[in-house]
Formats: structure tokens, sequence, C-alpha cells
């Protein structure tokens, strides 16, 4: 691969990326900043120590969770996608927020 073919990879990926919808690209932004943190996590636990280790597990486990179920939601609110044409976007959402509610609780409980 050359750099030219590179970079006319990159330009054609921008090109796709802006015609996608608003919502979809604030739920890319959402998922940018919850690998980020979950990335900030681990690199924090590699230089300082994981001595409360459930709190560690708990902190990377919500944001790849959140990730997981932002992927999810994405999934199902990109109009281009013919299996989730029957599904109202409130519903998407709806399931989005008691997964996360659901994954929370869950995560609070293992803190002890």
């Amino acid at each position: 691969m050359t750099r030219s073919d590179a970079q006319a990879l990159i330009r054609s990926l921008r090109s796709a990326y802006a015609a996608t919808p608003k919502n979809l690209k604030i739920i890319d932004l959402y998922l940018a900043f919850s690998v980020s943190s979950a990335l900030i996590q681990v690199i924090y636990m590699a230089m300082v120590g994981s001595f409360p280790f459930n709190s560690f597990l708990s902190g990377v486990l919500s944001c790849v969770g959140t990730a997981v179920l932002a992927v999810c939601l994405r999934i199902q609110l990109n109009k281009e996608n013919k299996e989730f044409k029957d599904l109202a976007p409130e519903r998407a959402f709806a399931d989005f927020v008691l997964c996360n509610l659901v994954l929370h609780l869950v995560i609070i409980n293992f803190l002890g």
C-alpha cells in the first residue's frame, strides 16, 4: 500500500462519513469518549497500580459495557440498516437507557 492509496482511502472514508446523520455522529462521539475513558483507566492502573482492583474492574467494565450498548443503539438508529426498520427510535433509546441502568446497577453491586 502506497502513500497515495492511504490518502485516497482517508478521503473516501471522510466523504462517506460526511453523509452520516447528526444523531449517529453524536453517538460516535460518545463511543470515542467511553473508549478513551477506559484506556485512560488502564494506563493509570499500569502506572500507579491496581490496589482497589474491584474499583478498576468496575470502571473499565462500565466504560466497555456502555460502549457496547452505544454500538447497539447506533446500529438500531441507522436508517440504512433494514433489520430494525420497524423499530421506533424512541423504543431503541428506551432500551439503551434501561440496559444502561441494569449495567450500572450490576457494576455498583460489584463494587461492594
